[in-house]
C-alpha cells in the first residue's frame, strides 16, 4: 500500500490519480481533503476538477476581462448529452426578461439547461429572477436535469440570495509566457507592417524585437513564482516594451555597429530598470536581459533563449506572419526552467495558490458552532491557556547584566542583552493580551477590537497582529510561532545559563544585524583594524574558532548543498528547502576577503523577502550576502532565484 502512495505522491498530476485500496471510494470534497495531506501543491487543480451541483441550485459564472465562458460551456453541454436543442442560451438585456422566464419554466418540466447571459444589464428584471429561484426552482417542480446557467460582471444590483444558493466560478483569460508574447505581437505597434519593416538593419532588428519581446513576457510571468522570481512584484507594462523597442530601431538605424551596451544600459537600469528598487531584484534583471541583448542572439541561427531543449529560440528571419505561427506553435504552459528556474519552483508557485485559496476560505469560517462541538470562545481559552502554561517567565535584566557586563573585549555581551530587551517586550505583549482575551471571555473586561483582532487570529490559527508589530519577522502560522518562539527563548537561556555557545543559531536572533555587527566588533578590536574595512569570508563546515563564530539554522531555497563536492548543486525532485550546514563567519580586512567561483547568496529572515528600511538603516528582511562556492556560473544562480532563508513558513 506504501509503494502504491509513493507513486501517487511522484506523480505528476496526482489530483487525477486512482487512491489505492478502501479511499478509492472517496469523492469530491473528501477525496480532495486526503489529498491537501500529502500534495497541497495541486489542491486547486483538484478544485478546478470539482462538479458539484443539483438541479436547484443556480451556476453563477463570475465574468473578467477578456474572458467568455460560453463556447467551453456550450462544448461541456455536448460532452454530457446537454448539446443542441436541450440548451438554451439567451442574452439578457430590454424587454428580453419575460422570454427567458418562459424558458426557464419549460426546462423545468423538459429537464433541459438554461444560460442566461449578462445578467448585470437587466438589474431591472434581477428581482423577478431572484422570485423564481427562490419560489419556481423547487425539488418538487423541477427535473433533475435541469440546469439554470447564469454570467454576469460583479455587481451590485445582484442578487445576494442567488450568490448564496448558488455554485460561483470564474473562467480567467488566459495567461502564461505564449499568450503574453502572443498579445504583444498581435498589438500594435508591432502589428504595425511599417514598424515592423521599418529598419534598415532588418535581420538584427526583428531577432532583437523578438528577443526584447520574450524577455518582457519573461519578466511579467515571473511575477507569479512569488518571491522566486522577484522579491518585489513590479508591474512591469506595455509602455516599457514600446519605449525600448523605439530605441533598438533607432540605435539600428543611426550605427552600423550595434551599441548593445547602451541598449542594455537604456533598457535594463532605465526603462525597466526604472521601476526595480530591490537591488538583488536589479542584479536578476540585468542578469535574465544579458540572454537577449548579446552578439549570439544576432549571428547563431535558432540561438535558444532558455537552458535545456530545442523548443524556444529565435525564430529565423522571416515575414510577420511566421513569427506569429512561431509562437502559436509554443506551448501553451511553459516550464519552469524557461524562466531559469528549478522545475521545484511549480511546487512553490502551487503551494502559494493553495494557502490562498485557503485562507480565502478561512474567511468564511462560521463563528457559531452546533451539535457537541466546541464553541470558538472554548477553543480560544483552551489555546490562550496552553500557550500561557508553556511561556517562561520574563529574563532577569540584572542578573545578566552581572554575569556579562558590558565589555570592550567582548560585544557578545551587549548584543545578549538587546537579544533579551526586545524578547521581553513580546512576551509581554503576548502575556498581557492572552490573560486579557480570557478575561474578556469570561465578561471581566470589555472585549475591545484589539482582543477581537487576537481572538480571530488565534481561531484560525493566525498570528495576530498585536504580537506581530513587536515580533521578529515571520510567516508561520499560530502553532509553529509559539515552537518557534519558544526555542528562541530556550536558545538564549541556554547561553545565560552556559555562556556563548560554540554554534550560534543565526535564526533564532531577533535583530540579527546585531549579532553580525557584534561579530566584526570583535574581531576590530582584538586586531585594532577599521570596522568599515572589515568583511566576512564564509566557510561551509569543530572547537569555537579562534575568530569569528560559527552559525546554524539557514536553509536554501532554489538549490542545495552538495556535501560531497563542497558546491551548490541544482535541488531535488519535489525537495524546496536543503538545510545548510554550520557556517563559519570568518572576518577578514575587505581587500583580503575576495574570492572566485562563488554565488552571492542573499540571506533573508523569511521566504517573503522583501522588506522595508527600519530606522537603524538595515531592512526589515535582508540580513546579509555570503559567498558560497559553485561550478556553475553565477549568473545560473541569480536566475534561479536562489537565497537562504532563516526560517520556513512551517
Amino acid at each position: 500500500l506504501v509503494s502504491q502512495w509513493k507513486e501517487i505522491y511522484d506523480s505528476g498530476r496526482p489530483h487525477e490519480e486512482q487512491f489505492p485500496g478502501r479511499w478509492s471510494s472517496l469523492v469530491g470534497m473528501e477525496r480532495m481533503v486526503v489529498l491537501r495531506c500529502f500534495r497541497p501543491d495541486k489542491l486547486v487543480p483538484a478544485v478546478q476538477h470539482y462538479r458539484d451541483s443539483s438541479c436547484c441550485s443556480p451556476l453563477v459564472f463570475i465574468l473578467s476581462s477578456g474572458s467568455d465562458p460560453t463556447a467551453g460551456l456550450l462544448k461541456f453541454a455536448d460532452d454530457l448529452g446537454m448539446g443542441g436543442g436541450r440548451t438554451q442560451t439567451i442574452s439578457l438585456g430590454q424587454g428580453q426578461g419575460p422570454i427567458a422566464a418562459r424558458m426557464i419554466e419549460t426546462a423545468l418540466r423538459d429537464g433541459t439547461w438554461v444560460v442566461l447571459q449578462n445578467c448585470h444589464l437587466a438589474t431591472s428584471w434581477m428581482p423577478t429572477l431572484e422570485k423564481i429561484c427562490e419560489e419556481t426552482i423547487t425539488p418538487e417542480n423541477t427535473h433533475p436535469d435541469f440546469r439554470l446557467w447564469l454570467t454576469s460582471y460583479p455587481s451590485d444590483r445582484f442578487p445576494v440570495s442567488i450568490l448564496q444558493n448558488g455554485v460561483k466560478m470564474t473562467n480567467e483569460p488566459p495567461k502564461g509566457l505564449r499568450a503574453n508574447l502572443l498579445r504583444s505581437y498581435l498589438s500594435d505597434p508591432i502589428s504595425d507592417p511599417a514598424f515592423f519593416t521599418g529598419s534598415s538593419q532588418q535581420e538584427a532588428w526583428q531577432k532583437l524585437l523578438f528577443g526584447l519581446c520574450f524577455f518582457h513576457a519573461l519578466v511579467q510571468e515571473r511575477r507569479t513564482f512569488g518571491p522566486l522570481g522577484w522579491n518585489i512584484p513590479y508591474e512591469f507594462n506595455e509602455s516599457d516594451l514600446r519605449i525600448s523597442m523605439r530605441q533598438i530601431q533607432m540605435f539600428l538605424d543611426e550605427y552600423e555597429e550595434i551599441p548593445l551596451e547602451a541598449l542594455t544600459y537604456l533598457t535594463g537600469e532605465c526603462n525597466y530598470g526604472g521601476r526595480v528598487t530591490d537591488d538583488k531584484d536589479r542584479r536578476l534583471l540585468i542578469s535574465l536581459l544579458s540572454t537577449f541583448y548579446c552578439q549570439e542572439l544576432i549571428q547563431q541561427h535558432q540561438y535558444r533563449v532558455c537552458e535545456g531543449g530545442d523548443t524556444y529560440y529565435i525564430p529565423p528571419h522571416g515575414p510577420y506572419e511566421s513569427y506569429v505561427e512561431y509562437i502559436r506553435s509554443l506551448p501553451i504552459t511553459a516550464e519552469p526552467g524557461v524562466y531559469g528556474l528549478h522545475s521545484n519552483a511549480d511546487i512553490t508557485k502551487d503551494n502559494q495558490e493553495t494557502n490562498q485559496l485557503l485562507d480565502g476560505v478561512l474567511l468564511t469560517l462560521p463563528r457559531q458552532t452546533g451539535g457537541g462541538a466546541k464553541s470558538p470562545q472554548e477553543v480560544v481559552d483552551e489555546l490562550a491557556e496552553d500557550i500561557m502554561v508553556k511561556l517562561p517567565c520574563d529574563f532577569d535584566l540584572e542578573t545578566v547584566m552581572i554575569k556579562y557586563p558590558v565589555m570592550y573585549q567582548e560585544s557578545m555581551n551587549t548584543v545578549l542583552r538587546q537579544e533579551l530587551i526586545r524578547f521581553n517586550r513580546l512576551t509581554q505583549v503576548v502575556r498581557s493580551s492572552l490573560v486579557n482575551i480570557r478575561k474578556a471571555l469570561k465578561g471581566q473586561v470589555v472585549m475591545s477590537a484589539e482582543l477581537e483582532d487576537v481572538f480571530n487570529s488565534m481561531l484560525v490559527g493566525k498570528v495576530p497582529a498585536l504580537w506581530a508589530a513587536k515580533s521578529y519577522p515571520s510567516l508561520k502560522p499560530l502553532g509553529s510561532y509559539i515552537s518557534d518562539l519558544l526555542a528562541r527563548l530556550h536558545f538564549l537561556q541556554e547561553w545565560i545559563d552556559n555562556g556563548p555557545p560554540v554554534v550560534f543559531w543565526l535564526s533564532g536572533f531577533y535583530f540579527t544585524q546585531s549579532f553580525l555587527t557584534g561579530v566584526s566588533q570583535n574581531f576590530a578590536r582584538k586586531y585594532t583594524i577599521p570596522i568599515d574595512y572589515i568583511s566576512f569570508q564564509y566557510q561551509v563546515m569543530g572547537a569555537r574558532p579562534e575568530d569569528g563564530a560559527y552559525v546554524r539554522g539557514l536553509f536554501l531555497e532554489g538549490a542545495r548543498w552538495d556535501r560531497e563536492r563542497g558546491v551548490l548543486a541544482e535541488s531535488l525532485p519535489k525537495i524546496l528547502f536543503d538545510p545548510l550546514p554550520i557556517i563559519w563567519l570568518q572576518p577578514a580586512q575587505s581587500s583580503a576577503s575576495q574570492q572566485h567561483s562563488v554565488y552571492q547568496c542573499p540571506v533573508y529572515k523569511t521566504s517573503a523577502r522583501r522588506g522595508t528600511l527600519s530606522t537603524t538603516g538595515h531592512s526589515t528582511n535582508y540580513i546579509l550576502t555570503i559567498h558560497l562556492p559553485s561550478d556553475q556560473p553565477h549568473k545560473h544562480w541569480i536566475n534561479r532565484g536562489v537565497a537562504c532563508l532563516c526560517q520556513l513558513n512551517h
